[in-house]
């Protein structure tokens, strides 16, 4: 049974991760800094302390591991566009300098694969309507865009035949919350149910466990195929209109809907390079039967 490290797997996308490796037969070691509630994945589950400090030695933290994922971030609460509060060399340290340093201490320790959870947020701001392609020269205008990117590179930096590295470029993640958390969209639904106005608004979006599934391929796919590239991980443009369209259907509500976005003038993310390997999204039906179960448990 194949050993993978994933740090970060108590988060919002980590959690996703892991389920869904441990589904497929992977044992799986989740790296942070305190461990996971008994129950707070489906089986029990390693756990390793694991820290975004570059002055930290943590080789032993891979000791019997075959691949790595690289899950975890450090940011303000809530907050990841703007998540360095008010201190941006803090924030730099950690998620470049500290993801570079795991990265080279699972190299050193004999990982075989290591996969990177990067954002569109490299790409930063583009003309209206413009396909966000993997080799579109990334130009980001956040902080948070510009750690993802340069992390992206320097884990590339270190990609050798016995080192197998990719990135993920990650768009908006949905689906269930885990233990003690809300789902992304219950504040939102919350306010339309409750007759408050929701502002216009389009993006794209991607079920957590077809984002675990991008990094199982990572895992399973002939290292020739992806070792030092990046792959954008998205799957539906969806606006407010739409998604509470579904609210209304499933619930019932008569509250009107939000104006129609500007869908056209919205970025999508070209995905064609990750299909190629044999990733197939859920579409809009994995989102519309996700959206109504939640509406119904509000």
């Amino acid at each position: 049974m194949t050993r993978v490290l994933v740090s970060g797997g108590t988060g919002t996308v980590g959690r996703f991760i892991v389920e869904h490796l441990l589904a497929h037969g992977y044992k799986v070691t989740v790296g942070g800094r305190t461990p996971p509630a008994p129950d707070f994945f489906s089986r029990a589950v390693a756990h390793v302390p694991l820290h975004l400090d570059p002055d930290l030695d943590q080789i032993d933290a891979f000791e019997n591991i075959y691949y790595f994922v690289h899950a975890a971030f450090a940011h303000v609460p809530g907050k990841y566009r703007g998540g360095e509060g008010d201190d941006p060399d803090g924030f730099r340290r950690a998620n470049l300098n500290g993801s570079v340093r795991l990265f080279e201490a699972a190299r050193d320790a004999g990982v075989r694969r290591c996969v990177f959870l990067s954002s569109r947020a490299v790409y930063g701001p583009q003309p209206p309507g413009t396909v966000l392609t993997e080799d579109l020269p990334a130009r980001p205008d956040t902080l948070y865009g510009r750690v993802k990117l340069d992390t992206e590179r320097s884990l590339q930096a270190l990609c050798a035949h016995n080192f197998t590295t990719a990135s993920l470029r990650v768009t908006g993640v949905y689906g269930e919350a885990g233990p003690g958390r809300d789902h992304k969209w219950r504040g939102l639904v919350a306010d339309y149910l409750a007759g408050r106005p929701a502002a216009p608004r389009a993006g794209t979006e991607v079920h957590g466990d077809d984002v675990a599934a991008a990094v199982r391929l990572m895992l399973e796919t002939d290292p020739m195929r992806i070792n030092g590239e990046v792959f954008n991980v998205s799957d539906v443009l969806v606006d407010t209109r739409a998604l509470l369209s579904i609210v209304q259907q499933a619930t019932g509500c008569p509250q009107p809907l939000p104006a129609k976005a500007d869908v056209d003038a919205f970025c999508p993310m070209a995905t064609e390079r990750l299909r190629m390997l044999g990733w197939q999204p859920g579409g809009m039906p994995r989102l519309q039967a996700t959206l109504e179960a939640l509406s119904r448990t509000q």
